[in-house]
């Protein structure tokens, strides 16, 4: 797929799909024989992880960190520390946010 419909579907700019190029987060694509990126769907996947990571407080350089090792398959103690920590975070954070719906639940309710 070209990169206006990558950036459509993953709802980002093309402008961000090639600093995420350079920047190491998503692979370089193959290229037509014209010259255009051709980007495999997968592609739409890591853009939407890329994102919903940065909305989870992990900075870039964490993010290649995890990518890197999903795709190699090999989880080192330092990687591995980085997703327990980030994953214990994400977790209290999901307990605030319950928290805060149930009181806003609470706030509809009464009269």
């Amino acid at each position: 797929m070209r990169i206006g419909t990558l950036a459509h579907t993953a709802g980002v700019t093309t402008k961000t799909i090639r600093f995420y190029e350079r920047s190491g987060l998503l692979p370089e694509p193959p290229r037509t024989p014209s010259g255009y990126r051709d980007y495999p769907p997968e592609s739409a996947e890591r853009l939407d992880f890329i994102r919903c990571a940065q909305a989870a407080g992990l900075s870039l350089s964490q993010i290649r960190l995890v990518l890197r090792a999903r795709d190699d398959g090999d989880l080192t103690p330092d990687t591995a520390r980085l997703v327990r920590e980030q994953v214990r975070l994400i977790e209290a954070r999901v307990k605030d946010l319950v928290r805060t719906r149930d009181v806003l639940r609470r706030l509809l309710s009464d009269p």
